[in-house]
């Protein structure tokens, strides 16, 4: 877990979970809408605490739990914005909000995936996003920002409506992610990351 404290506008992040095997892309819970979390009870904690063992050790900065076969519309993320700034936080049942008109900017950079490890394209998504929803307790939560914490909060809402980022790129570039994804096979073996230590 890295040890520089990051901003936690709406507390830190849930510990003490267990680390899961990812869900890789193909799998049903991957590509279809997330069910709306109702109840903010120990069994969310649980599911909370243990996506953010398991992002921390896929070293990701973001985790959908329909990533660890949860149909759960709920993330977590510990990512960096372009000041190289981390925030954290839990995100229920997320809203996505983009900038439009003369405020919109297209940033193309890398992105990548969990659910499918050691590939990577670009990929272009407005350079700033803000999401609105519930944290762990039921309380209101508001996160935004640019760089890569912008790319995280669209990629990671994506998740909780049944969008992977391969849906958002054409098919040549999905091609590339194929290949690459395909060569790196051997260093994510199907428990990944759970024997990753």
């Amino acid at each position: 877990m890295p040890d520089d404290a990051p901003l936690a506008p709406h507390g830190p992040l849930p510990t003490g979970g267990t680390v899961r095997p990812m869900t890789r892309w193909g799998t049903p819970v991957m590509h279809r809408p997330q069910a709306p979390v109702t109840a903010y009870d120990d069994e969310l904690r649980t599911l909370v605490a243990d996506m953010v063992a398991t992002m921390y050790a896929a070293d990701g900065v973001g985790l959908a739990a329909c990533q660890i076969g949860v149909d759960r519309a709920v993330f977590v993320f510990d990512c960096p914005d372009d000041d190289g700034v981390r925030t954290v936080g839990v995100v229920c049942n997320p809203v996505l909000t983009l900038p439009e008109g003369k405020d919109r900017h297209l940033e193309v950079a890398d992105e990548g995936c969990l659910s499918f490890p050691g590939a990577f394209v670009d990929c272009g998504r407005p350079d700033f996003a803000s999401v609105t929803g519930t944290g762990v307790d039921g309380s209101p939560v508001e996160f935004s920002g640019d760089g890569l914490l912008a790319r995280c909060l669209q990629h990671e809402t994506d998740h909780t409506l049944g969008t992977v980022f391969g849906d958002r790129i054409p098919t040549r570039a999905r091609k590339k992610l194929q290949k690459q994804h395909d060569a790196a096979a051997e260093d994510y073996p199907p428990g990944w990351p759970v024997d990753a230590e």
